[in-house]
């Protein structure tokens, strides 16, 4: 049972797509050379106007173009070629480039901060930023559970719940599955 809260961000679990997996749905988009924002593996990411991602921090509205899945860079200090699942704030890497779930149909598993009935299946809800875990590398951000409403703006829609022996429908912090509901750039007709 999810008695304690353990958020780990947007975790991809599926596809509401066609095609069922996320071949050729992950795209890298290039990161600015001391971006000064931490982004961990599971953070809401935008696309801006210099052609490269940022950390979407929105809450209640998104304007994503996806989900951070890590990076590459030149590490400034060591000057060899990094992977990692987190951009660390403000590394001097002018090459580089984040891994980018962009699918706007991509379903992903996240944790509520309080418990989420069975009612709420189909609303929309907002989301909890929070600074991610260095440790791990992941995101810590939540879902909302007392904005859950019809309301179209908000970003996210719950679709289905992890049912099972770690977490169970109206659990103290429910985990469900997610889908876009507003503001994903590739689907808003309005350009960047």
């Amino acid at each position: 049972m999810a008695t304690s809260a353990t958020p780990n961000g947007a975790e991809p679990v599926g596809t509401c797509s066609s095609s069922g997996s996320f071949t050729g749905k992950v795209v890298h988009i290039k990161i600015a050379t001391t971006y000064g924002t931490a982004i961990f593996y599971g953070d809401f990411v935008k696309l801006v106007a210099a052609g490269t991602i940022e950390k979407d921090t929105g809450t209640s509205s998104l304007t994503s173009i996806g989900i951070f899945l890590g990076c590459r860079y030149t590490d400034s200090s060591t000057s060899q070629l990094t992977f990692n699942q987190t951009w660390p704030a403000s590394m001097a890497a002018t090459d580089a480039a984040g891994y980018v779930l962009i699918d706007p149909d991509v379903l992903f598993k996240m944790q509520g901060d309080e418990a989420i009935a069975q009612t709420a299946l189909g609303a929309n809800f907002a989301v909890i930023q929070t600074a991610g875990s260095t440790t791990i590398g992941r995101s810590k951000n939540a879902v909302d559970g007392s904005t859950v409403a019809t309301t179209n703006t908000l970003p996210i829609r719950l679709v289905d719940f992890v049912d099972g022996p770690k977490s169970t429908v109206g659990d103290t912090y429910t985990d469900g599955i997610y889908r876009f509901n507003a503001g994903h750039q590739l689907t808003n007709t309005t350009g960047i």
